[in-house]
């Protein structure tokens, strides 16, 4: 049986960007209510050692730290509910949140901090070996590789850009792709070519990636070429996969403004979308920088604009 319930705001989402705000929105007495997803902590909770957050010294295992931001959050009396919003509907106020599990909220604004998913080639070694070796993220786990051989796994901006990243770590970057000729942009591929550390590996697939998760990881990945099918393993201890990301904005039914490829557009130096009421932080509406501290800062800023937009509606001009 549903329940209707009302709340002040709430906060679609519990991944570093759904936490802050929660932390946020808590301490200015707001009351939030957090429904976090069928992933508690979003990416991060499949991450293992993140080095890059400010604050631990020694580096913080992904999941432990999303649930010292959950604690954190519940500490400023936030309601936590484990369910998987199915539908909105944001054409009027209050906004209407329907869930898997058949209950209903609605609710004055609406924070929404539901993410991105990195987009996986479907090889069931990719499950197994996340974070033994295979990664979506350069920019977090390309530190842990040094002086090792990697491969990059896409032919587009983001395959490119990981490469040229990782290049200042491992020996060898191996660029695979499943066409002779890259889609990066022309100045990205000249950069690309450049670098003696980048070797391409045209015309091919991968067909799967080879290691044990726990003893030693990921030692090659097994590709192959699709002109010849020709079968051959390339010596690695690391494999990214960099063919994208999908944000995960299909709840939200075209609702909110979205670019070309889905993310949810705000307004400029805001996380205001065009919807008043609605605000956006994380990774549903970065496809720049997808870090978790980046996320964090667009959760303190919906929190605060979240706030004030409650208070001018309810005639209140007190702030943070």
């Amino acid at each position: 049986m549903s329940e209707d319930k009302h709340h002040r705001v709430m906060i679609l989402g519990g991944g570093p960007a759904g936490y802050t705000a929660a932390i946020y929105a808590g301490r200015a007495n707001m009351k939030p209510v957090v429904i976090q997803g069928m992933q508690p902590g979003g990416q991060l909770t499949i991450t293992t050692d993140v080095d890059n957050f400010p604050g631990f010294e020694n580096g913080v295992q992904g999941p432990e730290l999303m649930e010292k931001m959950r604690a954190q959050a519940e500490r400023f009396d936030t309601t936590m509910i484990f369910d998987a919003v199915t539908s909105t509907k944001l054409d009027k106020r209050p906004f209407e949140i329907t869930c898997d599990s058949g209950d209903v909220y609605t609710c004055d604004a609406l924070i929404i901090a539901t993410g991105a998913s990195a987009r996986w080639l479907g090889i069931p070694a990719e499950k197994t070996l996340n974070g033994f070796g295979v990664s979506a993220c350069a920019t977090c786990d390309g530190f842990f590789f040094k002086g090792q051989d990697v491969a990059v796994i896409g032919g587009g901006d983001t395959a490119v850009e990981e490469a040229m990243f990782l290049t200042n770590f491992c020996s060898k970057v191996y660029l695979v792709h499943r066409r002779d000729e890259l889609r990066a942009e022309k100045v990205m591929q000249d950069q690309m070519k450049a670098n003696e550390k980048i070797v391409p590996v045209w015309d091919s697939v991968v067909e799967d990636i080879l290691g044990e998760a726990g003893k030693g990881g990921v030692n090659a990945v097994k590709i192959r070429n699709v002109k010849t099918d020709e079968i051959s393993d390339l010596p690695v201890t690391g494999v990214f996969i960099a063919i994208g990301h999908t944000p995960n904005t299909g709840i939200f039914d075209k609702q909110i403004d979205q670019d070309d490829a889905g993310y949810l557009l705000t307004k400029p130096d805001s996380t205001a979308t065009n919807i008043p009421g609605v605000f956006a932080a994380g990774d549903v509406q970065d496809k720049t920088y997808r870090q978790a501290v980046t996320a964090a800062g667009t959760g303190c800023m919906v929190a605060l604009e979240a706030e004030r937009f409650l208070n001018e509606q309810e005639g209140d001009a007190t702030r943070i």
